[in-house]
């Protein structure tokens, strides 16, 4: 049995091992060149500590043009990064969707069934046989893409902010398990082949988008920092904050200008006609230690889904003639 669900898939197998060796021909290059030269960057990021809010000084302005300087040279890979996102719905879209489609539309299911192999051997073998394949897949990619992305999360906003979120860390294993067994899902209700297709990119996108705007940010309550334009403090570069809201706020607690920051300015300078006398630039933000934490719940909200997928999945097989 197990042979010939290889021979079924070998191809599929063969043709992401390859895919992903284009990728890593692209990404260890890459990849080392960002290290090399983030290695320059690293002591002062470091010096700048992890609280929310930092002393303004030479050191953290020199820091910062630092940290712009290699933004500009390698800010572009980001958009490397978000094929990396579309990765796991591919997974779902061209090995689960046709698991089990294909054999429903072609009709080869029945001649399994009749050879002495229950449909629940079957599917527990070919669920199990891929799975596997995919898990030891998904782990190479996600521990691969956590490397090459780490200087320029470093260097910038933190790992808790969109895309550099979804592409580090343990999520994007979670993210491709929930795409193959939504794809499998696909295929016992729509059992032709390019309908399951569609309908697993579709969902994953749409509960993809559900759970990381809306369920995402309320994962724990936010937390808020407020500071005076003429201080001396400024929210830290290199805390990892992920920063939901921002703006000024007058004296009464009002917010006058969403969206915005004023300062530093000197006492009694450009917030009194901006803002009014006592305005406070104010931060809403997830702190940047919550990363592991945040990417043990989603992981978790994912496996869970991938789970009951399977389970119905299961369930719908006995349904199929």
């Amino acid at each position: 049995m197990i042979w010939l669900i290889w021979r079924q898939h070998r191809k599929q197998v063969l043709f992401t091992l390859a895919a992903l060796a284009a990728l890593a021909a692209v990404m260890v290059p890459t990849g080392l060149a960002m290290h090399a030269k983030y290695a320059g960057l690293a002591p002062c990021r470091a010096g700048l500590g992890s609280a929310s809010m930092i002393t303004q000084t030479e050191a953290v302005a020199r820091c910062e043009s630092l940290s712009h300087a290699f933004q500009q040279e390698f800010g572009g890979m980001a958009f490397i990064a978000v094929l990396f996102v579309v990765l796991p719905v591919l997974v779902g879209v061209f090995f689960g969707a046709p698991l089990v489609a294909r054999e429903v539309e072609q009709g080869t299911h029945r001649l399994v069934w009749t050879q002495g192999v229950s449909r629940l051997q079957w599917a527990l073998a070919k669920f199990g046989l891929v799975g596997a394949m995919t898990t030891v897949l998904a782990i190479g990619y996600a521990l691969g893409v956590s490397w090459w992305f780490q200087p320029l999360v470093s260097g910038s906003t933190g790992r808790l902010n969109y895309l550099s979120f979804d592409v580090q860390g343990i999520v994007p294993i979670a993210y491709t398990l929930f795409a193959l067994a939504l794809g499998v899902f696909a295929g016992t209700y729509w059992r032709k082949v390019l309908p399951a297709m569609g309908i697993a990119l579709v969902g994953f996108a749409v509960v993809r988008i559900a759970i990381e705007v809306l369920a995402r940010p309320r994962y724990l309550p936010v937390q808020n920092l407020t500071f005076a334009p003429g201080g001396s403090q400024t929210p830290n570069p290199a805390a990892g904050n992920w920063v939901l809201d921002r703006g000024v706020r007058n004296a009464a607690g009002d917010l006058v200008l969403p969206n915005a920051q004023i300062g530093p300015c000197p006492p009694g300078g450009c917030f009194d006609t901006v803002a009014g006398p006592g305005a406070q630039n104010w931060v809403q933000y997830h702190p940047g230690d919550r990363f592991w934490l945040f990417q043990g719940i989603e992981t978790g909200i994912f496996v869970l889904l991938a789970a009951a997928l399977v389970f119905f999945a299961l369930r719908r097989l006995r349904t199929i003639a």
